[in-house]
Protein backbone atom coordinates (compact mmCIF):
# COMPACT_ATOMS: atom_id res chain seq x y z
CA UNK A 1 0.00 0.00 0.00
CA UNK A 2 1.73 3.39 -0.93
CA UNK A 3 2.18 5.61 2.00
CA UNK A 4 0.61 9.38 2.11
CA UNK A 5 3.56 10.74 0.75
CA UNK A 6 3.15 8.36 -2.76
CA UNK A 7 -0.39 9.20 -2.97
CA UNK A 8 0.70 12.12 -5.81
CA UNK A 9 3.06 10.98 -7.41
CA UNK A 10 5.39 13.58 -9.64
CA UNK A 11 7.29 13.57 -12.98
CA UNK A 12 8.77 16.62 -14.90
CA UNK A 13 8.82 16.61 -18.86
CA UNK A 14 10.61 20.03 -18.76
CA UNK A 15 8.33 23.01 -18.12
CA UNK A 16 5.02 20.42 -17.83
CA UNK A 17 4.73 18.33 -14.47
CA UNK A 18 2.73 15.33 -14.49
CA UNK A 19 0.73 14.88 -11.34
CA UNK A 20 -0.47 11.09 -10.76
CA UNK A 21 -3.05 10.60 -8.07
CA UNK A 22 -1.90 7.14 -6.78
CA UNK A 23 -4.80 5.20 -4.53
CA UNK A 24 -5.17 2.74 -6.95
CA UNK A 25 -6.94 0.00 -4.31
CA UNK A 26 -9.76 2.54 -4.46
CA UNK A 27 -9.81 3.74 -8.08
CA UNK A 28 -7.93 6.92 -6.57
CA UNK A 29 -11.07 7.95 -4.53
CA UNK A 30 -10.10 11.16 -2.74
CA UNK A 31 -10.10 10.87 0.85
CA UNK A 32 -8.12 13.81 3.33
CA UNK A 33 -4.71 12.40 2.81
CA UNK A 34 -4.55 12.38 -1.09
CA UNK A 35 -6.86 15.52 -1.21
CA UNK A 36 -3.97 17.61 0.91
CA UNK A 37 -1.07 16.07 -1.19
CA UNK A 38 -2.99 16.78 -4.33
CA UNK A 39 -3.87 20.56 -3.00
CA UNK A 40 -0.22 20.83 -1.77
CA UNK A 41 1.33 19.71 -4.75
CA UNK A 42 -0.39 21.97 -7.57
CA UNK A 43 0.04 24.72 -4.78
CA UNK A 44 3.96 23.67 -5.05
CA UNK A 45 3.82 23.91 -8.98
CA UNK A 46 2.05 27.59 -9.01
CA UNK A 47 5.12 28.89 -7.10
CA UNK A 48 7.79 26.99 -9.19
CA UNK A 49 8.57 29.48 -11.94
CA UNK A 50 9.64 26.69 -13.85
CA UNK A 51 6.20 24.75 -14.36
CA UNK A 52 4.35 26.51 -17.01
CA UNK A 53 1.49 23.53 -17.61
CA UNK A 54 0.56 20.53 -14.76
CA UNK A 55 -0.96 17.08 -16.66
CA UNK A 56 -3.30 15.52 -14.00
CA UNK A 57 -4.04 11.60 -14.30
CA UNK A 58 -5.00 8.50 -12.19
CA UNK A 59 -1.98 5.55 -11.71
CA UNK A 60 -3.22 2.57 -13.55
CA UNK A 61 -5.29 1.47 -16.63
CA UNK A 62 -8.76 1.72 -14.69
CA UNK A 63 -9.42 5.15 -12.91
CA UNK A 64 -8.95 8.89 -13.39
CA UNK A 65 -11.09 9.53 -9.89
CA UNK A 66 -13.71 7.62 -8.43
CA UNK A 67 -14.95 10.84 -6.27
CA UNK A 68 -14.75 11.02 -3.16
CA UNK A 69 -13.76 8.55 -0.52
CA UNK A 70 -17.26 6.91 0.46
CA UNK A 71 -15.60 4.71 3.26
CA UNK A 72 -14.09 7.79 5.32
CA UNK A 73 -17.02 9.83 4.25
CA UNK A 74 -19.41 7.90 5.88
CA UNK A 75 -17.31 6.90 8.93
CA UNK A 76 -16.40 3.36 8.08
CA UNK A 77 -13.02 4.41 8.07
CA UNK A 78 -11.77 6.81 10.02
CA UNK A 79 -9.11 9.23 8.79
CA UNK A 80 -5.75 10.85 9.88
CA UNK A 81 -7.03 13.99 12.47
CA UNK A 82 -3.90 16.22 11.18
CA UNK A 83 -5.93 19.74 11.32
CA UNK A 84 -3.72 20.99 8.13
CA UNK A 85 -4.81 18.44 6.29
CA UNK A 86 -7.46 19.44 4.00
CA UNK A 87 -10.63 18.38 2.32
CA UNK A 88 -11.64 17.05 -0.94
CA UNK A 89 -13.42 20.78 -1.32
CA UNK A 90 -10.23 22.29 -0.89
CA UNK A 91 -8.63 19.98 -3.43
CA UNK A 92 -11.00 20.38 -6.45
CA UNK A 93 -10.81 24.51 -5.29
CA UNK A 94 -7.14 24.57 -5.63
CA UNK A 95 -6.51 22.57 -8.80
CA UNK A 96 -9.67 25.04 -10.46
CA UNK A 97 -8.33 28.40 -8.72
CA UNK A 98 -4.56 27.87 -9.86
CA UNK A 99 -2.43 30.33 -12.24
CA UNK A 100 -1.21 27.40 -14.77
CA UNK A 101 -2.80 25.84 -17.32
CA UNK A 102 -4.42 21.78 -16.00
CA UNK A 103 -5.08 19.13 -18.99
CA UNK A 104 -6.64 16.48 -17.25
CA UNK A 105 -5.85 12.94 -18.72
CA UNK A 106 -8.66 10.59 -18.03
CA UNK A 107 -8.03 7.47 -17.99
CA UNK A 108 -10.91 5.45 -16.83
CA UNK A 109 -13.71 5.88 -13.97
CA UNK A 110 -14.33 9.73 -13.40
CA UNK A 111 -17.51 9.82 -11.23
CA UNK A 112 -18.32 12.68 -8.52
CA UNK A 113 -15.86 14.36 -6.92
CA UNK A 114 -13.73 13.28 -9.84
CA UNK A 115 -15.33 14.28 -11.78
CA UNK A 116 -16.14 17.72 -10.47
CA UNK A 117 -11.76 17.59 -10.35
CA UNK A 118 -11.63 17.00 -14.03
CA UNK A 119 -14.26 19.84 -14.40
CA UNK A 120 -12.10 22.16 -12.70
CA UNK A 121 -9.07 21.66 -15.37
CA UNK A 122 -8.89 23.99 -18.08
CA UNK A 123 -8.48 20.82 -20.56
CA UNK A 124 -9.45 17.16 -20.61
CA UNK A 125 -8.58 14.51 -22.82
CA UNK A 126 -9.87 11.04 -22.07
CA UNK A 127 -8.93 7.73 -23.20
CA UNK A 128 -11.85 5.36 -24.85
CA UNK A 129 -12.55 3.21 -21.85
CA UNK A 130 -12.93 6.45 -19.43
CA UNK A 131 -17.02 6.90 -18.17
CA UNK A 132 -18.51 9.92 -16.18
CA UNK A 133 -20.81 10.38 -13.89
CA UNK A 134 -22.46 12.93 -11.38
CA UNK A 135 -24.42 11.22 -9.13
CA UNK A 136 -24.54 14.30 -6.21
CA UNK A 137 -28.45 14.17 -6.57
CA UNK A 138 -28.36 10.67 -5.96
CA UNK A 139 -26.95 11.44 -2.39
CA UNK A 140 -29.01 14.23 -1.99
CA UNK A 141 -26.47 16.79 -2.70
CA UNK A 142 -25.36 19.51 -5.49
CA UNK A 143 -21.89 18.65 -7.28
CA UNK A 144 -20.75 20.71 -10.27
CA UNK A 145 -24.50 22.54 -10.83
CA UNK A 146 -22.01 25.75 -10.99
CA UNK A 147 -19.54 24.56 -13.41
CA UNK A 148 -20.63 22.26 -16.04
CA UNK A 149 -23.02 24.28 -17.83
CA UNK A 150 -20.07 26.17 -19.31
CA UNK A 151 -18.82 23.33 -20.67
CA UNK A 152 -22.00 21.29 -22.17
CA UNK A 153 -24.87 24.21 -21.93
CA UNK A 154 -27.32 24.55 -19.33
CA UNK A 155 -30.28 21.89 -21.00
CA UNK A 156 -27.19 18.91 -20.96
CA UNK A 157 -25.60 19.96 -17.57
CA UNK A 158 -29.47 19.79 -15.77
CA UNK A 159 -29.88 16.41 -17.33
CA UNK A 160 -26.87 14.78 -16.36
CA UNK A 161 -27.23 15.91 -12.64
CA UNK A 162 -30.77 15.71 -12.11
CA UNK A 163 -30.29 12.42 -13.51
CA UNK A 164 -27.16 11.08 -12.12
CA UNK A 165 -26.76 8.48 -14.73
CA UNK A 166 -23.54 7.13 -16.53
CA UNK A 167 -22.18 8.16 -19.45
CA UNK A 168 -18.96 7.30 -22.21
CA UNK A 169 -16.39 9.26 -23.42
CA UNK A 170 -17.41 10.07 -26.68
CA UNK A 171 -20.72 10.88 -25.46
CA UNK A 172 -18.69 13.39 -23.19
CA UNK A 173 -16.90 14.38 -26.60
CA UNK A 174 -20.09 15.26 -28.69
CA UNK A 175 -21.51 17.96 -25.87
CA UNK A 176 -18.31 19.49 -25.01
CA UNK A 177 -16.97 18.13 -21.68
CA UNK A 178 -13.72 16.72 -23.52
CA UNK A 179 -11.41 17.85 -25.96
CA UNK A 180 -10.68 14.54 -27.75
CA UNK A 181 -10.78 10.89 -27.09
CA UNK A 182 -7.64 8.51 -27.42
CA UNK A 183 -6.84 4.95 -27.40
CA UNK A 184 -5.77 4.24 -23.49
CA UNK A 185 -1.88 3.53 -24.68
CA UNK A 186 -1.98 6.90 -26.32
CA UNK A 187 -3.57 9.28 -23.73
CA UNK A 188 -0.45 10.18 -21.83
CA UNK A 189 1.62 11.57 -25.05
CA UNK A 190 -1.30 13.33 -26.60
CA UNK A 191 -1.67 15.19 -23.13
CA UNK A 192 1.94 15.89 -22.81
CA UNK A 193 2.31 16.94 -26.76
CA UNK A 194 -0.34 19.49 -25.97
CA UNK A 195 1.31 20.72 -22.66
CA UNK A 196 4.22 21.11 -24.35
CA UNK A 197 2.78 23.21 -27.10
CA UNK A 198 1.20 25.25 -24.38
CA UNK A 199 4.40 25.88 -22.99
CA UNK A 200 6.28 26.64 -25.75
CA UNK A 201 4.04 29.90 -25.61
CA UNK A 202 4.32 32.87 -23.88
CA UNK A 203 3.56 31.95 -19.80
CA UNK A 204 2.50 35.80 -19.31
CA UNK A 205 0.05 35.46 -22.21
CA UNK A 206 -1.07 31.91 -21.07
CA UNK A 207 -1.82 32.74 -17.84
CA UNK A 208 -3.68 35.76 -18.98
CA UNK A 209 -6.08 34.15 -21.23
CA UNK A 210 -6.99 31.67 -19.06
CA UNK A 211 -7.60 34.42 -16.29
CA UNK A 212 -10.08 36.00 -19.08
CA UNK A 213 -11.71 32.92 -20.06
CA UNK A 214 -12.77 32.18 -16.60
CA UNK A 215 -13.76 35.41 -16.14
CA UNK A 216 -16.16 35.13 -18.53
CA UNK A 217 -17.58 31.75 -18.46
CA UNK A 218 -17.18 31.34 -14.92
CA UNK A 219 -19.36 32.42 -11.66
CA UNK A 220 -17.85 33.41 -8.39
CA UNK A 221 -21.86 33.88 -7.35
CA UNK A 222 -23.03 30.57 -8.80
CA UNK A 223 -19.87 28.50 -7.11
CA UNK A 224 -20.86 30.02 -3.60
CA UNK A 225 -24.45 29.29 -3.82
CA UNK A 226 -23.75 25.78 -4.65
CA UNK A 227 -21.29 25.15 -2.07
CA UNK A 228 -24.21 27.00 0.25
CA UNK A 229 -27.29 24.43 -1.14
CA UNK A 230 -24.56 21.64 -0.23
CA UNK A 231 -24.39 23.13 3.33
CA UNK A 232 -27.98 23.21 4.17
CA UNK A 233 -28.98 19.95 2.20
CA UNK A 234 -25.98 17.96 3.98
CA UNK A 235 -26.55 16.23 7.33
CA UNK A 236 -30.63 16.47 6.79
CA UNK A 237 -32.61 13.59 7.42
CA UNK A 238 -33.24 13.05 3.49
CA UNK A 239 -29.54 13.82 2.28
CA UNK A 240 -28.30 11.23 5.29
CA UNK A 241 -30.67 8.28 4.24
CA UNK A 242 -30.42 8.57 0.66
CA UNK A 243 -25.96 8.84 1.47
CA UNK A 244 -26.44 5.43 3.08
CA UNK A 245 -29.08 3.85 1.07
CA UNK A 246 -26.27 4.91 -1.89
CA UNK A 247 -23.18 3.58 -0.42
CA UNK A 248 -24.78 0.33 1.35
CA UNK A 249 -22.56 -1.34 -1.36
CA UNK A 250 -19.48 0.63 -0.69
CA UNK A 251 -19.45 0.48 2.99
CA UNK A 252 -21.81 -2.96 3.61
CA UNK A 253 -23.44 -1.20 6.30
Amino acid sequence: MASRADFVLQERHGHVLVLTMNRPQRHHALNRALASRLAAAMNAAAEDEGIRVVVLTGSGEEAFCAGADMLEASGVEVSATDPRMGTVADAIDTCSRTPIPVIAAINGYCYGGGARLAIGCDIRLASVNATFRLPGAEYGLVVAAATLPRLVGASKAKELIFTGRKFDADEALKWGLLSSVHELQELMPAALDMAQQIAANSVAAVRASKAVIDAATLSDAAADLEQEKSRRLRGSPEQVARFRAATKEVTGR
